[in-house]
């Protein structure tokens, strides 16, 4: 039996989110591990955009603009944690 799309993005999902509650014990960098938390919070928000809403058979303009809003919220939300670890 051949996985369909949405049970690998399952397992991505599940795997991304043990790494992400591994990392505050592996990183010791305030920054570093800051950026890790939030590419995958990317990764996941990408593949619950494409696969669970479906926008991977959308236009290309929705889903540029969907992706682009990700990234603009993960990137205000690393800045805002990058100045609080700098500070």
């Amino acid at each position: 039996m051949i996985p369909d799309r949405l049970d690998i993005t399952w397992i991505v999902l599940i795997g991304l989110a043990l790494a992400t509650v591994l990392v505050p014990s592996i990183v010791t960098r305030p920054l570093l591990g800051n950026a890790l938390l939030l590419a995958f919070a990317a990764l996941k928000g990408r593949r619950i955009v494409l696969d669970f809403l479906d926008l991977r058979a959308a236009p290309a303009l929705w889903r540029g603009l969907v992706s682009a809003w990700l990234v603009i919220v993960l990137l205000f939300a690393w800045s805002v944690s990058a100045v609080v670890a700098l500070i």
